[in-house]
């Protein structure tokens, strides 16, 4: 049986011969981006407001030297937000260790049986095979390596390998517990120095958060071509590391791929929106109007592939696999798993917080946002400083991207020139309302996977489940309605019929679809709040409840609630 770790409290880090930075915030990691003078180097931190990192625009961005220099998310206009290339899928030798235990740990093995997460063993198995002198030694001189050489698919793919190994590792005793309960309870909250460092070390070289993100980890970097010669596309790809069960019917497998189904139509939207920023600063009509069409259809594409979701990912499944993507973070307040944070061994000498894995931290919706200006519109609340805060959590190259275009469409204000000819205005309309719908979807989701089988207050990035995917949905009803009031019954719009009759059907909904969401929110919310106030629930309970300062074995109950004893 595995050990659930608790922090001593005489616990003092453990001083490696290694240096290390503060882990408050990102590592400098050098990226490139297009300005008007050519390549311009920048660290993590800088202000790339204005560049433009496509990856077609970068001189000899074809040539393997500049390439395998350049981030794993360059952005380009065939790619999107997708990674510029395909992610590694093989390590090289010195990582033996590392993929084993990846590959060993999934509850469903290939065969049907139990793997090391199942049977409450992958915490006991990775103290014994990855946390010797020897593993530990090689693992970080081939880091080391990888980073002197710029090598960025390498150490991409080990940022993914590292974000699963840790994140299985911390809550392997909180997903355990949910299923033999159905309620979650306190994670491990030490990460041992041999994971800790190197996640550390490769977590500064990308410019990334220690620990799993929606892109650099879950999702965009997960993926494989089943036919390395036919486009990204869901009947194509499988994926390279799950929790659950890595078989293309697996939920878990359905619900990362068609994430990247979706984003494999970003390239499109990408192209259209700077087009859309090109054609307003430069005051040309007919090229906003097309680039705006172009963009709906992308966003059209985009939801499409959403709707797959239900077909491909169950979602009575969903709970099955869900306790492995939480954070530690926002905060103890939020994060009862995690009341006294993580300590990163041999890296911080303070406990560290991380929102969990989100969808929400896509870039396709947020750069939708703030080149329509529905960003502007939002309200100065605590839900829109989390989705601000969630912005942080994606690479620097989509970070930077998206703050671009919320800053040129700002100071070219496209959302007034949008207004000012009806037929760009009707345009604009037809993309708030492909926003609307994703989110909406998104919320529907939310209820359809979560809420009907869980109470747990909190989303897996931290957020309010029941109210902040609500907020921005809102927001965006919001903005539909003032712009259908400037448009009024304008018959001068030139337009297809099917646009015409969309645009129409989405202004009977916005009204009634702002009274119906505040109802059911409402209900939700009173919900919620019966139980978490009833004396006979708890929503965390925590396996340390009696500690005595001797490590506590964790002891398997009755079956789980995915069959896996």
């Amino acid at each position: 049986m595995s050990v659930l770790l608790r922090r001593p409290l005489n616990h003092r880090l453990r001083a490696l011969p290694i240096g290390f930075q503060s882990i408050h915030h990102r590592g400098l990691a050098t990226h490139y981006s297009l300005t008007t003078t050519g390549i311009a180097h920048h660290p993590a931190g800088a202000n790339a407001h204005g560049t433009v990192q496509l990856l077609e625009d970068i001189p000899n961005a074809h040539l393997p030297h500049t390439r395998q220099g350049l981030p794993a998310f360059t952005l380009s206009r065939a790619r999107g937000f997708l990674p510029r290339d395909d992610p590694l899928i093989k390590l090289p030798p010195a990582f033996e260790a590392l993929n084993s235990l990846l590959e060993r740990m999934t509850l469903v093995q290939p065969d049907g049986s139990p793997g090391l997460l199942a049977k409450g063993t992958f915490g006991q198995a990775v103290i014994a095979e990855l946390c010797t002198s020897a593993v530990f030694e090689e693992i970080i001189k081939s880091i080391e390596e990888a980073i002197s050489n710029n090598d960025q698919l390498l150490l991409s793919a080990l940022f993914r390998d590292y974000s699963f190994l840790t994140s299985a590792y911390l809550l392997e005793p909180v997903d355990l517990h949910y299923k033999q309960t159905g309620e979650y309870c306190t994670g491990r909250d030490i990460l041992p120095a041999p994971i800790a460092v190197p996640f550390k070390k490769l977590a500064d070289a990308l410019g990334h958060f220690p620990y799993m993100e929606y892109a650099s980890s879950y999702a965009l970097q997960n993926f494989a071509r089943i036919n390395p010669n036919r486009q990204i596309t869901y009947d194509n790809l499988r994926l390279i590391r799950g929790f659950q069960n890595r078989d293309k019917s697996s939920s878990e497998s359905g619900f990362i791929l068609v994430h990247v189904d979706m984003v494999a139509h970003s390239g499109r939207l990408i192209t259209s929106i700077e087009q859309a920023l090109g054609a307003v600063a430069s005051g040309d009509r007919a090229s906003f109007n097309d680039a705006l069409d172009q963009m709906y259809q992308a966003y059209q594409a985009i939801n499409a592939s959403m709707h797959t979701m239900w077909g491909h990912s169950k979602p009575a499944d969903y709970l099955k696999f869900r306790s492995f993507i939480f954070g530690t973070g926002p905060d103890k307040r939020l994060n009862k798993m995690f009341p006294n944070g993580v300590w990163y061994e041999g890296v911080s000498e303070e406990p560290l917080y991380f929102r969990g894995e989100s969808g929400a931290n896509d870039s396709m919706i947020p750069v939708g946002d703030n080149l329509l200006e529905i960003t502007a519109c939002l309200p100065k609340n605590e839900f829109t400083a989390i989705l601000r805060d969630f912005r942080t959590y994606r690479p620097k190259t989509q970070r930077d991207y998206v703050e671009s275009v919320e800053a040129r469409a700002t100071a070219y204000e496209v959302k007034k020139f949008a207004e000012s000819d009806p037929t760009s205005l009707a345009l604009y309309i037809l993309n708030v309302d492909q926003i609307r719908e994703f989110r909406d979807r998104h919320w529907k989701f939310t209820k359809s996977y979560i809420l009907e089988h869980t109470t747990y207050g909190i989303a897996t990035g931290g957020s309010p489940i029941a109210t902040y995917l609500p907020s921005n949905l809102t927001t965006v009803l919001n903005v539909l309605g003032g712009a259908y009031k400037l448009l009024g019954n304008r018959t001068k719009i030139d337009l297809p019929d099917s646009y015409l009759q969309a645009i129409e059907e989405c202004r009977a909904k916005v009204g009634p679809q702002i009274i119906a969401l505040e109802r059911e929110v409402a209900g939700i919310v009173a919900r919620q709040t019966a139980t978490e106030t009833s004396p006979t629930q708890s929503k965390i309970k925590s396996l340390l409840d009696g500690y005595t300062g001797d490590e506590k074995p964790l002891q398997r109950g009755r079956v789980g609630c995915d069959g896996v004893g």
